[in-house]
Order: C-alpha cells, then sequence, then structure tokens
C-alpha cells in the first residue's frame, strides 16, 4: 500500500481553508448587503425599482390668448414630424417592410408634398451610419392634411412622430402686438420669443405631468402596479382687451392702403376712450406669426417716437380754453409769425388767410394762431405744465414690451412755440392716444392696456383682473366738451382741414396732422416725406371710440390728397366698429331731440341708495345699483357728464353683488356694468342681451366670469 503524499495533504488543507474563507468572505457581503440594502455605494431597492418602474408622460397645453370675447388668436395645436427608418433590423417580416428600401423614389414623391427637391432627400436618406433620419424645417410642423398625402404614397420607412406648434389662425393679426411663440430646439418646448407671448411667457408656459407604473421586462404594466400620477399643468389663459371684429376692420383697411399706398410705415389704434382699453392695434409692414417672416420688430404704437405735427395742437387749444384765454373771435395776422429770430409759417407756405379768427385758425390748422396761444396766451411756462398734465413727458405705462420715451424740446423759445403746433418734440402715438382720452372722456384721461384678465383653466379661476385707471384730469368736463365741438367743426366746417373723415349718421370730432421727418441734414423734401396723421373720436358728444391713425411716407399720385390713406383707414373701421357696438346714429329730427334731452349727470355720491335711486329718477334716469351698501360709493356716468332721457346710470356701493336681469341691455351697458362692478363679461353675438351665465339675484363671486349672449332685435 503506497504511502500519502505529505505534501499533497497539506495542498489539500490549505485548499480547504481558501474555500472557506472564501464562503465566509460571500457569506458576509450577503449579510451586509441584506442589513444595509446597499451595494458599491448604491441602494438595491432602487436600482429594482428603477428596471421596473416606468414612467409616461402627460403632457399639457400652453395657454392660449383670446380676445375680450374668447376668441382664439393664439393656441396650441397638433402637428408631425416627418422621419424616415434606414434600419434593415426594424424590417422582421419583408412582406411589410419597415425600413426604406427605394431611396430614389422615396425621396421622389416626398420632393412632391414637403419643400425639399429630389437631390437634397436623397442625401438626408444616404447619411452614412444613420438607422433614422429627418428631414430639417421642411420635415417639422407637417400639416394633417399633407400627413394623409404621404400616407397615401405608401413608402415603406416613412412614418411620423406627432408634435406641437403654436398657431395664428388669423394669420396677420396685430402681430407686432401679439408676437409669436416658438419651439426651442434644446428643450424640445414652445418659449414666447416677442411680444405678449414672451412678456407673458411665465402664464402661458405649461408643465408637462407624468404617471409612473410597475412592468414586466418587456414594458408591460403589471396587473397590481400601484400608479403615481403627477397632474400636469396647462399654460394660463389671456385674454386681452382686444376685440377681434374691430382689429379685423383695423388690420383689412390697412391692407388695402398699404397695397395702394405703398407707405413707409402704417400705425392705427382704436381705444375706449372711457376706459383705456385698447379695442385694436396694427401696423404695416406687420408679419405672419404662423411663418415669423418678421422685418420690423418693434411695436411702432409704442416704440417709435417722432414729431407729431399737427394733432398736437388738441392739447394745445385745451389748455388755452382750460386757462380761459381762448377768444375764438379775437383776430390775429396769419401767414408769418416770428419767434426767437426765426419764422414761424403757415402750412400754405407762409401765405396765411389774412386776418382771421383764432377759431378759424384752428379749424385751418394754422401753425401761427398756435404759436401765437402758447407765447402771447397761454405763456411757455403753463404750456410745459399741461404738457406735464398731458403726461407727455412719461411713458404711458402701458402694459406691452418695449415703450420708449418721448424727447420734449423745451429750451430754445423756437422749440417751445413749435411744440405747440407739433413740431421739435417727438412723443409716440399712445401717449396721443392717452392724452385724447381726457378730450373724448369729460376730462378724465385714462391708462391704456391691452391684458384684460388671465384665467387659470384647470381650476377655471381668474387668477389676474385688471380695471381701468385714471392718468390724472388735465382738463374740466366742459373744456372738455369745448374742444370737441371745435373739433366737430374741423370734420363739418367748410374752412376745415377734417372734411375727408365725415361719416355718414355720426357726428366725428377729430384733427389732422402732417408731420415732418427729420434727415441727416434738417427735415426731408418732398410732397411724400410726411407722416400724415387723423386722431378722430365719435360720436362728438359722448365718444365711444377713439381712433388714431398715422401713414407715413405714401406714394400719392396726381389728384390724390395726403388724407387719402389716412381717410380710407379711419373711416371704415370707425363706422364699422360703431356699427358692430350698436352705437345709435346721431338723430337730427326735433322729436328725437325732445325724446332724448340731454342733460348733466347729478352728483349721487355720499348719498343713500335710497335718495340716490329717487333723484335719479326724477331727473327721468334709470338707476342700476352695484353692491348691497346703503351709501353711494362711486357712479357712472361721473357728475358733470353728459346723459341722455332714460339712460341708464350705475351707482357702487359696497358689500355684496347681486347679478342683474340684463335682458335689453345693450352691449355697451353690459361692458360698462362689468368695468364698474370689477367683474369680467365675455359678451358673445350682436344687438341686445337675451342670455346670460349668472340668473338674476344670484351673488357674484370674485373670479365669475360671466357669459352674455347679444340678437339683433327682428
Amino acid at each position: 500500500m503506497p504511502k500519502k503524499n505529505k505534501f499533497m495533504n497539506r495542498g489539500a488543507a490549505i485548499l480547504s481553508i481558501c474555500f472557506a474563507l472564501f464562503f465566509f468572505v460571500i457569506l458576509g457581503r450577503m449579510a451586509y448587503i441584506q442589513i444595509t440594502g446597499k451595494a458599491d455605494g448604491e441602494v438595491l431597492a432602487t436600482k429594482a425599482t428603477e428596471q421596473h418602474e416606468k414612467k409616461r408622460t402627460i403632457e399639457a397645453s400652453r395657454g392660449s390668448i383670446l380676445d375680450r370675447n374668447g376668441k382664439v388668436i393664439a393656441e396650441d395645436t397638433a402637428t408631425y414630424k416627418l422621419i424616415a427608418v434606414l434600419d434593415e433590423k426594424m424590417t422582421t417580416d419583408k412582406k411589410h417592410p419597415q425600413h426604406v428600401q427605394n431611396k430614389e423614389k422615396t425621396a421622389e414623391e416626398l420632393s412632391k408634398v414637403i419643400d425639399l427637391d429630389k437631390a437634397e432627400i436623397l442625401d438626408i436618406l444616404n447619411k452614412k451610419g444613420a438607422k433614422q433620419v429627418e428631414f430639417g424645417s421642411a420635415g417639422r410642423d407637417i400639416t394633417y392634411s399633407q400627413k394623409q398625402k404621404i400616407e397615401k404614397l405608401k413608402l415603406p420607412g416613412i412614418s411620423f412622430l406627432r408634435d406641437t406648434k403654436r398657431y395664428y389662425p388669423n394669420g396677420i393679426f396685430a402681430s407686432n402686438l401679439i408676437g409669436y411663440a416658438e419651439v426651442d430646439q434644446k428643450t424640445n418646448e414652445i418659449t414666447g420669443a416677442m411680444g405678449l407671448e414672451k412678456v407673458l411667457d411665465q402664464y402661458l408656459k405649461e408643465r408637462d405631468g407624468y404617471v409612473t407604473y410597475e412592468s414586466d421586462k418587456s414594458g408591460w404594466e403589471l396587473p397590481n402596479s400601484k400608479n403615481k400620477i403627477a397632474a400636469p399643468k396647462n399654460g394660463d389663459n389671456v385674454y386681452l382687451t382686444i376685440d377681434q371684429k374691430i382689429q379685423t376692420f383695423l388690420e383689412d383697411s390697412m391692407t388695402k392702403v398699404a397695397e395702394k399706398y405703398k407707405p413707409k410705415k402704417v400705425m392705427a389704434a382704436v381705444v375706449d376712450p372711457k376706459t383705456g382699453k385698447v379695442l385694436a392695434m396694427g401696423q404695416r409692414p406687420s408679419f405672419d406669426p404662423n411663418k415669423r417672416d418678421v422685418t420690423n420688430y418693434y411695436n411702432d404704437l409704442i416704440s417709435y417716437a417722432y414729431e407729431p405735427g399737427s394733432t398736437m395742437k388738441i392739447f394745445t387749444l385745451a389748455a388755452a380754453m382750460q386757462e380761459n384765454v381762448f377768444n375764438a373771435n379775437e383776430q390775429y395776422k396769419s401767414g408769418t409769425f416770428e419767434v426767437g429770430g426765426a419764422p414761424v409759417k403757415d402750412h400754405n407756405n407762409g401765405v396765411g388767410w389774412g386776418p382771421t379768427t383764432y377759431h378759424d385758425g384752428v379749424l385751418r390748422s394754422s401753425n401761427v394762431a398756435f404759436a401765437k396761444l402758447a407765447k402771447e396766451k397761454l405763456g411757455y411756462d403753463r404750456l410745459n405744465q399741461y404738457l406735464h398734465k398731458f403726461n407727455f413727458y412719461q411713458k404711458t405705462g402701458i402694459d406691452l414690451p418695449g415703450e420708449v420715451s418721448s424727447k420734449i424740446n423745451f429750451k430754445y423759445e423756437f422749440d417751445k412755440a413749435s411744440t405747440a403746433y407739433g413740431q421739435a418734440s417727438a412723443v409716440t402715438p399712445i401717449q396721443q392716444l392717452q392724452a385724447a382720452t381726457a378730450i373724448a372722456n369729460n376730462g378724465k384721461m385714462m391708462k391704456p392696456y391691452v391684458i384684460d384678465h388671465i384665467v387659470d383653466p384647470d381650476k377655471d379661476k381668474t387668477i389676474y383682473q385688471n380695471k381701468p385707471e385714471s392718468a390724472g384730469t388735465p382738463i374740466s368736463a366742459s373744456t372738455a366738451k369745448k374742444v370737441r365741438d371745435i373739433l366737430g367743426e374741423v370734420v363739418t366746417s367748410k374752412i376745415g382741414t377734417g372734411k375727408p373723415y365725415k361719416i355718414e349718421g355720426f357726428d366725428v370730432a377729430g384733427k389732422t396732422g402732417t408731420a415732418q421727418i427729420a434727415g441727416k441734414g434738417g427735415y426731408l423734401d418732398g410732397t411724400d416725406n410726411y407722416i400724415f396723421s387723423f386722431m378722430g373720436m365719435a360720436p362728438k358728444d359722448d365718444p365711444e371710440l377713439l381712433i388714431y391713425v398715422a401713414v407715413q411716407q405714401p406714394q400719392l399720385k396726381a389728384g390724390q390728397s395726403s388724407s387719402d390713406p389716412v381717410s380710407e383707414i379711419f373711416n371704415p373701421t370707425m363706422k364699422n366698429s360703431l356699427h358692430y357696438l350698436n352705437i345709435d346714429p346721431t338723430e337730427t329730427s326735433d322729436s328725437n331731440k325732445e325724446e332724448t334731452k340731454a342733460q348733466a349727470m347729478p352728483d349721487l355720491t355720499d348719498q343713500t341708495v335710497t335718495g340716490a335711486q329717487k333723484k335719479a329718477k326724477d331727473e327721468n334716469l334709470t338707476p342700476i345699483v352695484i353692491g348691497s351698501d346703503i351709501a353711494v360709493k362711486e357712479q357712472y356716468p361721473t357728475a358733470g357728464e353728459e346723459v341722455l332721457t332714460n339712460q341708464k346710470v350705475f351707482l357702487k356701493t359696497g358689500g355684496k353683488i347681486k347679478m342683474p336681469d340684463m335682458t335689453g341691455w345693450s352691449r355697451r351697458e353690459v361692458l360698462q356694468y362689468g368695468d364698474l362692478a370689477g367683474i369680467h363679461i365675455e359678451v358673445s353675438g350682436q344687438g341686445y342681451a337675451v342670455s346670460q351665465s349668472v340668473k338674476k339675484d344670484k351673488e357674484i363671486k370674485d373670479g365669475t366670469v360671466i357669459k352674455v349672449k347679444f340678437k339683433n332685435p327682428d
């Protein structure tokens, strides 16, 4: 029997010890993992969850921008992205190929639908090493109709990814005000890039939600999965003061003028002078936000300061009337007037009209008349005080980006006199509009604004409500009426410069403007090198609309007047808008005048509701009480304003507000009620109120949106 090798026994012992040590190391490691739940510093439960837990995105939508009646101006819409699969491994059934097989044919057919030629598409399809390709901008924002055309071609490997884009259904529509939003290529999110889309991005921005669930290794949801849901947050909806109908009237007329006269610029806006709400705002050149063919990124109504010309005379006249230094029948020598060693000339080459009255000087838009008013009647210091009162030294503070400051040159005497008739100093159109609300609104100047309210669509709650805000009271109601009366004659008189702005059925008050344009070596020469404008309001006695139109350097042909392009925007916009708002035409018959007798609104504030109602009824007015307290704190119209027999007047107290029966109310009355009550009312239709979303006598809570429908009588 052979002896055992002692070295073999020793080796076996060592091997056994090693195995034992290895076993205890593994056992210790397992115990450590069991106790701590960690391996290599990572929590194993988390890693397991990651392998079996899946997340699915719940897409949210960017907030919409709507007009004051809830009609969409900007919204998200579904679109598609075109892709081509090149990886042959994607085809598992040769009878139903899932990758591009015939690249020549594919390129030929796609070139008929998307904006790429065959060679460009072939270059993309022949990209080395690519398993899937896209087609750049030509393959993005594919419409549903394009998608259908491509699907009918039955091209293997051609597919689509669902996408979202910002859509502007009206095309060129207040574009420099609205701006646009676009997809950020880094984050693939829609982000505001210009105008209100950019300024209000924090409100409009959406936040996607998600759902997490447990799945098997193939990704299928397990039957007993405990789902976790994070709800999406849709962007807030922004309601503007813009009225789609009125904006369309303005856009259509501007487009016609731009095509006919080819001006360098057109600027126009429509404002409710009683509230400061901007109902329409537009310019040319403009752009289609769907195409983003932008040539001017500025909103010229607020970002372009220029010498306004004779529309500035409105405010010099108002100042002179307020200070009782305007004597309409006093005569002066027209033609030329020396100021500071330089001549001020009337617009007919300084010829003038001989000795004439200041009244006729206003109608003829005499520069000499206004220079003399500034120097000899008002005095420059008082004129400057009124420039401050009308807020020409500061921005309006309108809720739009890019507003610029004015430049008032008031150092040298000639500049002081020139500012009185609209030269030497530069202001913006929006500053002129704000100042003109004082003329139209019986002395009370209103701050312009475009954002009416903002709604959280997920909670159906108003999170921001704008309200009319006074910007000062530079003149009295009686002065405002006197100014409107003489501005009415500017339009109706045979010698008035505003004759082209007559509108059948309505009394218009307004002032023309012809502004020189500064160049490198002084003012530009030539009959076309001016900014022609008109500031007008109607109806004259109680203006509901205030419109400013300016046309820069139109190409006028023989026989065409400088007022032609301006009036072709102002007249149809004003007339159509007044009809749309159901503003009654001016009555001229004696019987109608007796039925709707004009009178001054009494002061009913600080009276008991009962006493105020009685006094209003005694004055043949119809009082509507807003609130439940016993005393009147605010009224509309304000004391001293002109009212008509049987007109509705609103008396605001404090406390709870109950819904009135608005049946038969006009659109204007409904909106006036909403403004004074501080609630938002959405109106639809035309004519008179026939239904309301909140029943009579129901308490109106903060944030409530009331919908009122209108219908024309048969």
